[in-house]
């Protein structure tokens, strides 16, 4: 494992391989950015499999039908591509353009407290999603339980969709707080 490898703070999943793809070691990539060719703007990546984290450089990206096709610099059979696959594809944080006012990264929002306006406190974001109309938080609920227990208690969740400002009334990064007009009980 080289020694300059971001750790895992520094570190942003972008897709994973999932195959290989014609004669000359092209490997079938899943990409997480949006729009999916974006990947393709990172030079350099971080391959993990099985723990070990190992740095490649792309040659060359392309959309292939309803997939995307990447050949990696030192895999020029589909041989030598293969073990490639289920590989997570992650670039540094140093790498990702710094987003535009009113524009966050989901892996910034992960964890930060989410406060109705009306001072009630429901817990951290648990994840993001897409749905088609607006993207949705799902927020752990912590609402009446301590500190302690609120990590036990998964099955409880609170979906807030992340309307600006109708619904997210204010995101403070520094503060790791977003506040919402929203009911909880929705």
């Amino acid at each position: 494992m080289a020694s300059n490898v971001p750790n895992e703070k520094d570190r942003v999943l972008l897709g994973h391989i999932t195959g290989t793809s014609g004669l000359k070691g092209w490997v079938k990539v899943h990409s997480d950015t949006d729009p999916r060719t974006n990947i393709f703007g990172f030079k350099s990546w971080w391959l993990e499999q099985a723990g070990a984290w190992t740095q490649v450089d792309v040659l060359q990206g392309r959309p292939q039908g309803k997939t995307i096709v990447v050949h990696i610099k030192g895999f020029d059979t589909p041989e030598s591509a293969g073990p490639l696959t289920g590989a997570k594809i992650a670039v540094s944080r140093l790498d990702l353009p710094k987003p535009s006012a009113g524009e966050y990264y989901w892996r910034d929002l992960i964890g930060m407290q989410v406060v109705t306006v009306d001072g009630v406190k429901l817990g951290p974001i648990d994840r993001l999603f897409e749905t088609g109309a607006n993207d949705v938080a799902v927020v752990k609920d912590c609402r009446d339980q301590p500190e302690e227990e609120a990590g036990a208690n998964k099955h409880k969740e609170v979906l807030v969709p992340w309307l600006v400002p109708d619904v997210i009334t204010e995101v403070n990064i520094g503060e790791r707080l977003i506040t919402v007009d929203w009911d909880p009980d929705f």
